[in-house]
């Protein structure tokens, strides 16, 4: 069984226009996390704390998922793309070369979700912008014995997801346990994983090991299984997995490259008005 290398409990920080929200995780350990950036969480009952929203704004070399288990994101993007992120939908935006984007929440007794940024390779930073909207539907749910796991990426238990071919190769499950319920997953060798707890409690390798809502468990890269067990409450989680990348990571906030001259281009051209109109 692979252990935990790390719980991070995260800080509360305000974001886009003032957006309240709860970093788990960036550039300060994304190294650990590689191929993942930057993961932000956000559960929130008043309004005034995310109204704001995220106005207009770019990203490249990049790619972010935003995951809703509960309120309404309005969506548009440079693309054409205008569309309505709701309870249950998933948002899937490979930014590659540039896109310039925003993501508006709307009024809504309970706003609960989380977006993650997956750092593309150096080959695929300047790729073709793609934007997939999907449905509950579009996840399939697999179950086992004390578990039911929606797919978002990847696969599992031989059901797959909708998100295929991306370089990092990433496994997103969205997993209830029942209480006091186990579950297991079996990743490749070397694979980064994580896993964030939505609700509930639970162990998450040696008994001292145990987390709870809002946590981020990582677990070591060694070879192994990961092996979960949920509490008296049941336990709800996101669990992450992708192929690290170990390659060079350069921030210029919502723009993420290999190096310092890849920054200070796509600021240059956003500044002329050329960003969008890269090409590899």
């Amino acid at each position: 069984m692979r252990s935990v290398r790390r719980m991070v409990r995260g800080r509360e920080i305000r974001e886009g226009a003032g957006v309240k929200l709860r970093r788990l995780f960036a550039d300060a350990l994304a190294e650990e996390f590689d191929p993942f950036l930057l993961f932000d969480a956000f559960d929130s009952t008043d309004p005034e704390e995310y109204l704001p929203g995220f106005p207009w704004h770019p990203h490249r070399g990049i790619e972010t998922v935003t995951y809703l288990l509960s309120g309404v994101v309005e969506h548009g993007d440079s693309l054409g793309n205008r569309g309505t992120i709701a309870s249950g939908c998933c948002q899937w935006m490979t930014a590659g070369r540039g896109i310039v984007h925003q993501e508006m929440p709307q009024a809504h007794e309970h706003l609960h979700g989380i977006q993650l940024w997956v750092n593309l390779p150096a080959d695929k930073k300047m790729t073709e912008p793609v934007y997939r909207d999907l449905q509950p539907e579009d996840m399939p749910l697999a179950n086992t014995a004390a578990a039911s796991v929606r797919v978002l990426a990847g696969s599992f238990a031989d059901t797959h997801g909708p998100v295929e071919g991306i370089a990092v190769a990433p496994t997103f499950l969205d997993v209830n346990v029942e209480p006091y319920g186990s579950f297991v997953f079996d990743p490749e060798d070397r694979m980064t994983v994580f896993a964030y707890v939505f609700s509930g409690n639970g162990c998450f390798a040696a008994d001292q090991d145990r987390g709870e809502k809002g946590d981020i468990v990582l677990w070591d890269q060694q070879q192994g299984e990961i092996a979960i067990e949920a509490g008296a409450s049941g336990l709800r989680f996101l669990l992450c997995a992708g192929r690290p990348l170990r390659e060079p990571i350069v921030w210029g906030g919502p723009i993420v490259m290999n190096t310092r001259k890849q920054i200070e281009e796509a600021f240059a051209q956003l500044d002329e008005g050329t960003f969008l109109e890269q090409r590899p």
